[in-house]
Parts: structure tokens; C-alpha cells; sequence
């Protein structure tokens, strides 16, 4: 009879263990949000570079036809603009997709083809990578 007087019935959480659980949630959210906003800026660049790159292939014939690099493009996408641009005569030109909305905006791929031919990718943003763009 003695051990039912010392039982206490527990009817809910104590404040130390609220306490824990918003402070192990607040260390998740911690890391969970910048890696977040990385995986969103890849994707958006992501976007561009194979937005951009399917115009390799109108520039490369504009190229074998004119045998100069078009003068001027632009056209946009669903979350930027891109443009087309190149020394005037020349085989050489650049193609740059900027990101004009959300995480990334700002952010810009751009494409250079050398008078060999040859194009490279380069990355406004260092703190994410794409395959083949740095």
C-alpha cells in the first residue's frame, strides 16, 4: 500500500524536455536551411546551363553557314533571361544565361567558344558546383 502513495502519474512533458526538443530542432533547422538554399541555387543554374547549351547547336550552324558567331540573341526562360553575345565577324562569342528569380537570382552560367571551337562553362556562383561548369 505504501509503494501506491510514492507513484505519481506523469500527464505530460517537463519544461526541460520542451527545451531539448526546440533546441535539437533549432540545430537541425540550422543545418538543414543552407543546404537547402545550395540545392536550390543548383538547380536553378542547372536550368540555365541546359538552357543555354541547347543554343550551342543554333550558334555552331550559324557558324558553318555565316562563318561568324551571330551578332546578337536574347531570348528568356522561365526563371531568367539569356543572351547571346559576340565580337562582331569573329568565330568567338559568348552565350550567358542570368537567373533573374528566386535563391539564385543574380547568378549567371556562361558559355565561351574559342576560335578553335571549343566551349567552356564557367560558374558566377563558387559555392556550388555543376558537373562540366566551374
Amino acid at each position: 500500500m505504501n509503494n501506491k502513495n510514492k507513484r505519481t502519474n506523469q500527464k505530460g512533458f517537463t519544461l526541460i524536455e520542451l527545451m531539448i526538443v526546440v533546441a535539437v530542432i533549432g540545430v537541425l533547422s540550422a543545418i538543414a536551411v543552407p543546404q537547402y538554399q545550395n540545392y536550390v541555387k543548383k538547380g536553378a543554374l542547372g536550368a540555365a546551363l541546359a538552357t543555354s547549351s541547347a543554343f550551342k547547336t543554333v550558334i555552331e550552324d550559324e557558324i558553318a553557314i555565316n562563318g561568324s558567331f551571330p551578332s546578337a540573341i536574347s531570348d528568356s526562360f522561365n526563371i531568367g533571361t539569356l543572351v547571346v553575345s559576340a565580337a562582331s565577324g569573329s568565330e568567338t562569342g559568348a552565350i550567358i544565361a542570368t537567373i533573374t528569380e528566386g535563391a539564385a537570382s543574380g547568378a549567371a552560367i556562361t558559355l565561351n567558344r574559342s576560335s578553335s571551337g571549343a566551349w567552356t562553362c564557367n560558374n558566377s556562383e563558387s559555392s556550388v558546383t555543376i558537373n562540366g561548369c566551374s
